[in-house]
């Protein structure tokens, strides 16, 4: 359970709380920048009070009462001060900002650590969009708000501290007069908060929206564009954005608004400061200098205020975003080690499913009672119908997910009392779609062992039938393969991870449907790749061409979630059940395919 269900929907004071502490724990391993850059502010803001007290010193000491020396010594006073409060702004200017860096490069270490370790199920259920969101954008509105946020709150409230001090000390009434209006001010903004948080919550919720789309038209665009999808995708993105523009739009609104209304009301209190001030002068109480400096501090309380609400408006914004993105961080991964863990430092030898069965939503099984061994170095071959389950075993195996009841064990191990590294380091897959990541060739076959020579790549690459089509590239292992490796074919990107997958030598191989989307030639080199790598070790292969796990020592038929036939091709073939069903009716299409091909009559020219 998130952190935040625990709060009531409206119980935005709470939760502000709760996160606002959350937020400030971010800044204690920077506690020295803090307090640096918290030091030049209240240098800054000090000697701007008091320079200001010093201006009516000069009117009253020195031009009212005509000494040169008093005007003399002040502005002499006057500028080794503003030398000092020079020095003290450039420092927290540059405090602040390496501050900020900081804690964005925090925010995003720590959400790019929390998402290795969440399940494969986060990622099947979270979209691609969404967590960007919360890396990119919201991360860039927390830090500006843990330090320029901080440095414009911590500014107003030693601004307010100072001049309220000096007010006092040139006339107590008048400054009475000004604490009285602080109250009205806080109403304000209590009355505001909720409205503004709850719309700019709505904003946050659309701009995710917003970016998944954005990240779904551009990675889709080639279905896109074949399926003629293109004014479809585009209403659905201006509804999108309708819905965005609505709230943020109220949410403008009413922080436009709040400044306003602190202004009116500012003006109002410097109106009733400057008509009592100026009778006061007039029977002698108050000096013009006094009045001056009044009203230069009313001003520094007004403005400050008024940044307060700015910021507060800010902070709004800001909340929504961290709550979005305590809400990753505090996501717990559905897969994780249990406290004591057995050290096998292999995976080698039999597996055995015991009556497993897997739920991915509540009453609604995929797996249903799975019981099979599979010995050490044997070829298992999973085959049946789309939907049936064979990948989800795969998953199980891979333990992306953990059965919902029963028992999956290596070598007798219950693999739930195991690592999840220590078995997923294990295990080297090749999937129906294989991702190639944006770089070299050679980076993406070292990606299998990072430590790899060049020779020990270019041998993989040999032994896994790429090495001859590499070569035919200009530059060879040094080849860029483009964002996603859409540089190159599917069946050269197969053999790409095959060699990656023999470069990293597993213990357990698995190859899910990976020659479904080549050619027969390309399906005979990575089907040469896949024996080379399986050669003595246990393998798992899905697949849709039944030729190409003839060989398997075991074939599994999955329909439905459970096990419809078991053993080898020959048995399979004499059983004549759903396994023979299912290869001579592939057998036969195939046949018809090559007959339609050699048969096909020539066209008759007009």
């Amino acid at each position: 359970m998130s952190t935040f269900e625990e709060f009531e929907e409206k119980d935005y004071g709470k939760l502000n709380t709760h996160i606002m502490k959350r937020l400030l724990s971010l800044l204690i391993p920077h506690w020295k920048w803090v307090v640096g850059f918290l030091a030049c502010i209240a240098i800054v803001s000090s000697l701007e009070s008091y320079t200001t007290f010093l201006g009516a010193r000069i009117i009253d000491a020195g031009i009212i009462a005509g000494s040169r020396e008093a005007i003399i010594n002040t502005v002499m006073l006057y500028g080794s001060l503003i030398i000092i409060q020079s020095a003290a702004v450039f420092g927290f200017i540059y405090l602040v900002g390496v501050l900020a860096e900081r804690v964005r490069y925090d925010l995003r270490k720590n959400m790019f650590n929390h998402l290795q370790q969440l399940s494969l199920s986060y990622f099947s259920q979270t979209p691609v969009g969404w967590i960007m969101a919360r890396l990119t954008s919201d991360t860039e509105r927390l830090s500006d708000l843990m330090t320029w946020g901080i440095l414009d709150i911590t500014w107003a409230v030693i601004n307010i501290t100072t001049a309220g001090i000096f007010m006092f000390i040139i006339n107590a009434n008048l400054a009475l007069i000004v604490v009285v209006m602080l109250p009205i001010l806080i109403v304000i903004a209590f009355r505001f908060r909720t409205r503004i948080l709850y719309h700019y919550r709505r904003s946050r919720k659309m701009n995710s929206k917003i970016t998944g789309a954005f990240n779904e038209g551009i990675t889709g665009v080639r279905v896109i564009k074949a399926l003629s999808r293109e004014d479809d995708n585009l209403e659905e993105f201006a509804d999108l954005t309708d819905d965005m523009y609505e709230a943020s739009f109220k949410a403008a609104w009413l922080s436009a608004l709040f400044l306003p209304t602190v202004q009116v009301i500012s003006a109002i209190g410097l109106g009733i400061v400057l008509w009592r001030g100026g009778l006061q002068v007039q029977v002698g109480t108050m000096t013009i200098g006094g009045i001056q400096a009044f009203v230069s501090y009313v001003t520094f309380i007004m403005w400050p205020i008024q940044d307060l609400a700015r910021v507060y408006a800010q902070m709004q914004n800001a909340v929504a975003s961290a709550e979005r993105i305590f809400n990753l961080i505090d996501t717990e991964p559905d897969v994780k080690n249990r406290p004591k863990t057995v050290d096998t430092k292999t995976i080698e030898g039999d597996i055995r499913f015991d009556n497993v069965h897997f739920f991915y939503q509540k009453d609604d099984p995929v797996i249903k009672g799975l019981t099979f061994d599979v010995k050490k170095g044997e070829m298992v071959a999973l085959v049946g119908p789309t939907g049936g389950g064979k990948t989800t075993i795969v998953n199980l195996l891979c333990r992306f997910y953990e059965p919902t009841q029963g028992t999956i064990s290596f070598h007798g191990v219950d693999y739930m009392d195991m690592k999840l590294k220590d078995i997923q380091s294990r295990i080297g897959m090749v999937l129906q779609t294989p991702h190639l990541f944006s770089g070299s060739i050679r980076d993406n076959i070292r990606y299998g062992k990072l430590n790899a020579t060049d020779e020990q790549i270019e041998e993989a690459a040999q032994l896994a039938g790429a090495h001859d089509f590499i070569m035919t590239f200009e530059q060879g292992y040094d080849q860029d393969v483009g964002e996603g490796g859409n540089l190159l074919s599917v069946g050269q990107k197969q053999l790409i991870s095959i060699a990656r997958a023999i470069l990293a030598q597993p213990e357990l191989f698995i190859m899910d449907e990976a020659t479904s989307s080549v050619d027969t030639l390309t399906e005979a080199l990575i089907q040469r790749g896949m024996e080379r790598l399986m050669e003595g070790r246990t393998s798992f292969v899905i697949a849709h061409r039944l030729s190409t796990i003839k060989r398997a020592d075991k074939i599994i038929v999955i329909e439905d979630g459970h096990i419809e036939e078991m053993g080898n091709h020959r048995e399979l073939i004499q059983k004549q059940g759903k396994y023979y069903n299912l290869y001579t009716q592939q057998f036969r299409q195939e046949l018809e395919a090559q007959y339609d091909i050699f048969n096909k009559p020539e066209p008759v020219e007009s």
